[in-house]
């Protein structure tokens, strides 16, 4: 088994969750808030980094449409402190797991959307996608070996700010909500994220782009509809707008589905469809 998991932003959702699941699984974890390690200081990591151990880099500028504003806080981080951390990880001898995000794509087709394989084109929208897309990049530029994991609509359903805590409360107020049906991606419970970050950092896989998202694909509109139903209350709750409706100050891709294909061939475990997830998810947050 691989060396010690440290992870950088490990305040966040999947940090948090990552800790735990290691922990729980025995493995030797340093979790690392932002403000433990700022990944935008170059000199941070070596009080942190050793030799043999396996970097999970969670810390990222996350805040799509603030980012739209604040372009080069998000390049500091998403790019400077990805870049940062990978150099660390070289020089240390340690491994690296960085994640990136479905908004590297713009989910515009010649044809009928499609999931999308690794090695599909990119060309985000906004400056947080863009940001990211350049982020795995230098990461991969400073550290070939290093693995890049695209994941996407994050969510754990209890307390909190991800979607599906939203509709959680939602579903609970009574009365209707609006949510944009014109945004279909892959609703990611992280739990099972978390346990596909593990499988890589057990250093089987030699892909250095992978995709980790669960099956399949929904809108906004529809993974809403599910989590009403699931709670038991009536989806019909739920009303579909358009994304015109409620305009943001960065665009989302229209489609942004990842497929696990490529991923599966290099080794990793596919994760389950995304409606199997978000049962669990809700049941386990106290549905």
């Amino acid at each position: 088994m691989s060396g010690r998991i440290v992870i950088s932003g490990a305040g966040g959702l999947v940090g948090r969750v990552l800790a735990g699941q290691a922990r729980a699984a025995g493995r030797d974890v340093v979790a690392l808030t932002s403000s433990e390690w700022d990944i935008t200081d170059p000199s941070s990591a070596e009080r942190f980094v050793a030799d043999g151990d396996v970097v999970v880099n969670c810390a990222a500028f996350t805040k799509v449409d603030a980012a739209e504003a604040e372009p080069e806080r998000a390049r500091a981080v998403n790019v400077v402190g990805a870049e940062n951390v990978a150099r660390a990880c070289v020089r240390a001898g340690a491994s690296l797991i960085h994640l990136s995000t479905d908004y590297v794509f713009n989910g515009v087709f010649d044809g009928e959307p499609r999931p999308y394989e690794i090695d599909d084109p990119t060309g985000p929208l906004s400056v947080y996608g863009r940001t990211k897309l350049a982020g795995e990049l230098a990461v991969l530029d400073a550290m070939p070996d290093a693995h890049v994991v695209r994941t996407a609509w994050i969510y754990e359903g209890a307390d909190g700010s991800d979607f599906a805590a939203v509709m959680r409360r939602a579903a609970a107020d009574g009365g209707t909500v609006e949510v944009v049906a014109d945004q279909i991606g892959t609703p990611t419970y992280v739990g099972d994220l978390c346990a596909a970050l593990l499988q890589i950092a057990d250093g089987s896989i030699q892909a250095p782009v992978l995709h980790a998202a669960n099956d399949g694909g929904a809108s906004r509109f529809e993974q809403a509809q599910a989590i009403f139903a699931e709670l038991g209350e009536d989806p019909d709750r739920v009303r579909p707008v358009g994304s015109d409706k409620h305009p943001r100050p960065a665009p989302r891709p229209p489609y942004s589905v990842l497929s696990s294909v490529k991923s599966a061939a290099a080794g990793l475990t596919p994760l389950r469809p995304w409606r199997e997830a978000l049962a669990e998810a809700l049941a386990t947050a106290g549905g």
